[in-house]
């Protein structure tokens, strides 16, 4: 303590180490498989790896690249928003990158929130939005997607009711972390909708648009009257199996990007340079790298997802992104997801992850827990087999 007062910011009190550290610190105790941190066990294309290598020997971005990302990077982005949705954006006024998406969350909510403001955020949510909402003094509105018949669905009468003279912007995220749900075009234009009636603007996180097993993808900034607000944010990590390089991106408005940017530019400044020349490079890699990257994930969802239920899980097949969301109850295991997922690894050498930390009605989430499939598919194997032993322990 000094001069009487605790050391950290009252508005973080609430968040301490994350799941994820707890978990991945009891996988290496106990010799388990990692199922619960979302990163793949295998590295990106070589060919781009290779580009990142080039970049660095030839000097390309090893001093500060420019503050709104190098020219190369913002010009492949918005040929790809161009190519796959048909959203024209100016490479020069309407791009920016960033350190991984979760930096274009903070710098996002930071520059469009004042103290007071309320964000709705679907729930269960990325922990990292909380501890944003929060740093940015704002208030954060949790409307629940809830489970229904084998996935996860979103309550449109519950969003609209959310809406309050005080809300300022909806933080939308689809495909969906934890529960795998990707929002229909009939539930994005609803959202549209809202979103023009109420005068809000819109945060989207699309880190997982390029892995979509049913449905497909639209982004909100699509919609009628959704282009000048929405900032739509995406990033090279789980597209091309490289997030330990941590480039992000948003597309916006020039007037959205400029907010955004006057937030981003204290925050890191500037990272990662030869890393963005080799994932503009990423980004236009022909159309079957991303339907071959979706189909082995599909595969990989499909064999964890049987092996979760042959085990006597309750599963919700996920139509997008890393995971799958289980339910513990079908397996006599009670409905206290902490205490079940701190047991697993010496039960049967697999971590997981609890969704109730992703949530602020941590009863709705009690029972949930998160298991990922981004792993080779020996491990997913081994991981499945491992878990069967449930059903005689």
């Amino acid at each position: 303590m000094t001069q009487g007062r605790p050391l950290l910011n009252r508005r973080l009190t609430e968040f301490g180490t994350t799941i994820f550290a707890e978990m991945s610190a009891l996988a290496v105790q106990t010799g388990s498989i990692n199922l619960g941190q979302g990163f793949p066990d295998t590295d990106g294309p070589e060919e781009i790896r290779e580009a990142a290598v080039r970049a660095l020997r030839a000097g390309h971005g090893n001093q500060y690249p420019p503050g709104p990302g190098v020219p190369e990077l913002r010009s492949a982005v918005a040929e790809h928003q161009l190519r796959r949705y048909g959203l024209e954006y100016d490479p020069d006024a309407e791009v920016l990158v960033t350190t991984g998406a979760t930096e274009a969350i903070a710098a996002s909510l930071l520059a469009l929130l004042e103290p007071g403001d309320e964000v709705i955020a679907l729930e269960p949510y990325y922990d990292s939005y909380a501890a944003c909402i929060a740093m940015a003094g704002g208030t954060r509105v949790p409307v629940t997607l809830r489970p229904h018949e084998g996935a996860y669905r979103l309550d449109l009468d519950e969003l609209r009711a959310a809406v309050t003279p005080r809300t300022r912007l909806i933080l939308l995220n689809t495909p969906h972390n934890p529960t795998g749900t990707v929002l229909t075009r009939d539930e994005l234009a609803a959202v549209a909708e809202l979103a023009c009636e109420r005068d809000l603007l819109v945060i989207t996180d699309e880190v997982y648009e390029h892995l979509v097993f049913e449905g497909e993808h639209i982004p909100l900034a699509s919609f009628p009257g959704m282009r000048e607000r929405t900032v739509s944010i995406s990033s090279a990590g789980k597209t091309f199996s490289l997030t330990g390089w941590k480039i992000g991106w948003i597309t916006a408005s020039p007037a959205l990007v400029t907010a955004v940017r006057s937030a981003k530019q204290f925050l890191t400044y500037v990272s990662g340079g030869p890393f963005q020349y080799a994932v503009a490079e990423a980004l236009r890699l022909p159309d079957s790298y991303f339907d071959e990257l979706r189909a082995d994930l599909r595969a990989k969802r499909d064999l964890l997802a049987g092996g979760l239920a042959e085990a006597g899980f309750g599963v919700y097949r996920p139509a997008g992104t890393y995971f799958v969301t289980t339910d513990i109850r079908p397996l006599g295991a009670g409905d206290d997801g902490f205490a079940f997922c701190r047991a697993l690894p010496e039960r049967c050498g697999v971590v997981a992850v609890p969704n109730a930390v992703f949530y602020d009605h941590r009863e709705q989430g009690a029972p949930f827990v998160r298991f990922a499939f981004c792993k080779r598919t020996d491990v997913l194997t081994e991981a499945v087999t491992r878990l069967k032993g449930l059903r005689a322990s």
